[in-house]
């Protein structure tokens, strides 16, 4: 009967086994018979532990230690209101420069902790309070399929005023430069939304510097950048204190960047 489950459930959490047997009133939901039942198909190579409660199922053929798990799918599972998000959504939609092996997700749920597995690791972040506040965590969200199951993850208008509010979620600041320049299109009426309701002048500015200095590749229009204007800090933020970094002063924005944002200079280096 499990196998069934098994190959319809690439990852899948120990509730999510108990409903099945329960739903088919089998004897098996037993506490202690489900409990064997999990030992037996793990000894067995059916599936594979990833942390207490989160399993993964392997294909047929494979072996279950080298058998890879699709991260996406681990990250989405780690928490009930799991969403994808920063780099991690990044990578979802293609956009990533680099390969990163840290897989982010947000939640409200109290008690998430990193786990590590198959030379990666799961970041759980607290939603940003202003969405939390207001009921807006799943502000532009959206549910999208992978191998079955349905996956939450940052759409990329939320995903790029997220990685410039934490830029350290996101692989640093060239690396956000770059991924987002991967982007064909952006709904920019959506971003200023979204950065707004984060109620955070500093993550206002930064957003604003991005689309100013990108307004032709993104079709930004003036009236939008000045929207953003209305809210930027009254006195000069950094974007991210560094030491040893040189920055430059931004007065339209009241924004301090580094250096190396503001001029692009990786352009120079590779030749771009």
């Amino acid at each position: 009967m499990l196998q069934d489950f098994f190959s319809r459930h690439p990852v899948f959490t120990l509730e999510e086994v108990i409903n099945f047997l329960q739903e088919r009133a089998s004897a098996e939901a037993n506490i202690d018979t489900r409990k064997a039942l999990l030992r037996y198909h793990q000894e067995q190579g059916h599936i594979v532990r990833i942390r207490r409660g989160l399993y993964a199922s392997v294909q047929t053929g494979f072996d279950a230690k080298g058998f890879p798990v699709d991260p996406f799918l681990i990250t989405s599972k780690l928490a009930i209101d799991a969403v994808l998000a920063y780099h991690t959504a990044l990578d979802f939609w293609g956009l990533s420069y680099s390969v990163w092996h840290q897989f982010t997700y947000v939640t409200n749920h109290p008690r998430c902790r990193s786990v590590a597995f198959q030379n990666s690791t799961f970041r759980a972040v607290r939603q940003p309070p202003a969405l939390s506040s207001t009921n807006n965590a799943l502000f532009d969200v959206k549910t999208e399929e992978r191998q079955g199951l349905n996956v939450r993850v940052t759409s990329q208008e939320r995903t790029l005023v997220d990685v410039l509010a934490r830029p350290d979620l996101a692989g640093g600041w060239e690396e956000i430069w770059r991924s987002l320049e991967l982007a064909n299109y952006f709904d920019i009426s959506k971003i200023v939304q979204y950065a707004l309701l984060l109620q955070n002048a500093t993550t206002i500015a930064k957003v604003g510097f991005f689309l100013q200095q990108h307004q032709e590749q993104f079709s930004v229009k003036d009236n939008q950048l000045a929207e953003l204007k209305s809210f930027i800090p009254v006195k000069p933020h950094y974007g991210e204190r560094s030491q040893g970094v040189q920055n430059k002063f931004l007065p339209e924005w009241n924004l301090i960047m580094p250096l190396q944002v503001v001029e692009r200079s990786w352009e120079e280096t590779y030749g771009f």
